[in-house]
């Protein structure tokens, strides 16, 4: 069998990586000095570490997160904020999911709380964890439209399957009987088989009034079924009158605020 043969085979097999570093190999004069096991091991090296870079590329990208530059390690602990850095640097190790818990990030319009919720994402991605970002008002028309058109189940399942789910713009608008419903169903799949992270500009207390309150009868089963055992990160203002957007700091679209 010719050297170029073997490399055809790892080609048509999708082993391209393990065929250049072969290749690679041929060329050198060096590695023939050095032992089969040795060489070989490197070949599988590379495929191995390509096909771990790849996976990661599909996790990231399937995960569609708004700000898919975030990182725990740029994250901007000053400019007028608030925020728990040992607490935010503990759930960048993901025990968190490791443990089905729930994050709640709080904090006004552009303080920040996208960037952090993507940047914990981003963690997921790299522990090789299926992530999904979606903004909540996206997720209620998906449903609804799913329910209407009979694929309820099918389209409540792209949300359920995730190992970690981060719901931007939570209880940013007003939630009907049907969205309590849709919401209530998502949250009872995934508690205790999956992590969810929140970010909504209200503070945890006004949820219950968000949902509807006494006057919905499932405003308890939801807030009962989210709020246990859940990690807080508000990110507070240090002094409202020098108040700016994150956004406004770097110089960026204010529009997109989150």
């Amino acid at each position: 069998m010719t050297n170029q043969s073997t490399m055809d085979k790892l080609i048509e097999m999708h082993m391209t990586p393990m065929a250049d570093t072969f290749r690679i190999q041929i060329k050198d004069p060096s590695m023939k000095e050095v032992p089969f096991e040795d060489r070989f091991g490197m070949i599988v090296d590379a495929e191995y570490t390509a096909r771990k870079n790849n996976r990661l590329k599909r996790l990231i990208r399937n995960a569609d997160f708004e700000q898919p530059e975030a990182s725990v390690a740029a994250i901007d602990y000053g400019h007028n904020r608030k925020i728990n850095r040992t607490l935010v640097e503990r759930l960048a190790s993901c025990e968190y999911i490791t443990e089905y818990r729930n994050i709640f990030i709080t904090g006004a319009t552009g303080c920040g709380k996208t960037y952090l919720a993507c940047a914990f994402g981003m963690e997921a991605c790299k522990r090789y964890y299926t992530v999904r970002y979606v903004r909540v008002p996206d997720l209620l028309l998906d449903l609804q439209a799913a329910r209407t058109g009979g694929r309820f189940r099918e389209a409540l399942k792209k949300y359920i399957n995730p190992t970690l789910l981060i719901l931007d713009e939570w209880l940013l608008m007003k939630v009907t009987e049907q969205d309590s419903q849709s919401l209530l169903e998502l949250i009872h799949k995934r508690r205790k088989h999956a992590s969810t992270i929140f970010c909504s500009q209200y503070r945890e207390s006004e949820w219950y009034a968000k949902l509807g309150g006494k006057d919905n009868p499932l405003t308890d089963a939801i807030m009962d079924r989210i709020s246990f055992d859940s990690y807080k990160i508000p990110i507070e203002s240090l002094d409202p009158d020098k108040d700016l957007s994150m956004r406004e700091v770097y110089g960026l679209d204010p529009s997109k605020a989150q």
